[in-house]
């Protein structure tokens, strides 16, 4: 009977299909066995083209019958497929940061739709709900958020040389605003950029956080791309108005989170419609066109925020609506879309 040796000496005459390599120094051979000139031979493969697992499995069998004492008795060659190994993935250098459990970003296609207001009072809204929250202002140029939540000192640095963020209304916060003298402007280009924001990610003692709410800047620039390459994001939250003009812009940032592998938990409609002190409805900007959107590209709806002018006396006040009177309809507003946001993160 021909030995196990003899038997892969003759699997190496065959050849992987358009390689000049043969099956077994691929690898390709796991099992062979010989007995009363039957012999059975186990290829496994990864290729997904059946002609070229056909081939080998023909081949194969060719060369076993040449060997002696073989024949024509039997030769049984099985071909089994293990799935492939994944392609890497283009951000598969992000390493996850120690003791934060979750981090989400918050993006708009398009500047003036409330999203940093959306951001803070998300933030407090989990707070309030009992999670250890954390808000990130990565809009370098324009920040906000110090304004939003009440709060402007230069943050310290401890022992270990990490930047201890400040903390406003229970969040803890970081923010090129702290940074920055008055109304003094940040004039860099986009690698100072990217080096900042890798930092206020890295280089910051965030401590243990349910979550981490990152506050983009509009478009899909600098900003967007180096959050997505430094962290492994646990997903994205878009606010827009109901117009065409801001949902236009939006499904650009849609398809930025799709390109770079960022799982959408939903849109946010801000400003979607004002209720006069006669109380009649106005829909100022239209109305529907968030929701509409998310039905569209099969998204979920976290919920829409009317026009209160409690919102933005609040967010001038830094102390976010959420803060101030949770159990008004403006504060509701943002609670209710927290619990969505905590119950499918969670």
């Amino acid at each position: 009977m021909p030995t196990q040796e003899e038997i892969l000496n003759a699997l190496r005459s065959v050849k992987y299909p358009g390689y000049s390599r043969d099956i077994v120094s691929f690898g390709l051979v796991k099992n062979v066995a010989s007995d009363h000139g039957a012999v059975s031979v186990q290829l496994q493969l990864t290729t997904v083209k059946p002609e070229a697992a056909q081939q080998m499995k023909q081949e194969c069998e060719r060369v076993l019958r040449t060997l002696p004492e073989v024949g024509l008795v039997h030769v049984d060659v099985q071909v089994t497929a293990r799935p492939a190994a994944p392609p890497p993935s283009p951000w598969s250098g992000q390493n996850k940061v120690p003791g934060l459990r979750r981090i989400v970003a918050v993006a708009s296609g398009k500047g003036g739709v409330g999203k940093s207001t959306v951001s803070a009072n998300l933030a407090c809204g989990l707070t309030h709900l009992g999670a250890r929250t954390g808000l990130l202002d990565c809009d370098i140029y324009g920040p906000s958020i110090p304004l939003m939540m009440g709060i402007q000192q230069r943050p310290s640095v401890n022992e270990n040389e990490k930047i201890v963020p400040p903390t406003s209304h229970g969040v803890k916060l970081m923010s090129m605003g702290f940074l920055l003298d008055g109304d003094a402007p940040v004039i860099w280009r986009g690698p100072m950029i990217m080096k900042t924001i890798q930092q206020f990610i890295t280089s910051v003692e965030w401590g243990e956080l349910d979550y981490l709410l990152v506050d983009l800047p509009p478009g899909t620039g600098d900003a967007q791309l180096t959050l997505c390459q430094t962290v492994p994001l646990d997903g994205g939250v878009v606010v827009t108005t109901p117009q065409e003009a801001s949902l236009g812009v939006v499904r650009k940032g849609i398809a930025m989170f799709e390109k770079v592998n960022v799982p959408i938990l939903g849109i946010v409609e801000n400003m979607s419609y004002f209720t006069s002190p006669g109380g009649e409805r106005v829909e100022i900007f239209g109305h529907g066109g968030g929701r509409a959107e998310a039905e569209r590209q099969k998204l979920a709806f976290l919920g829409e925020i009317p026009i209160y002018t409690e919102i933005r006396v609040a967010g001038d006040k830094g102390v976010p609506v959420v803060v101030s009177m949770p159990e008004a309809p403006p504060g509701e507003a943002f609670l209710q879309i927290a619990r969505t946001l905590r119950q499918k993160l969670d």
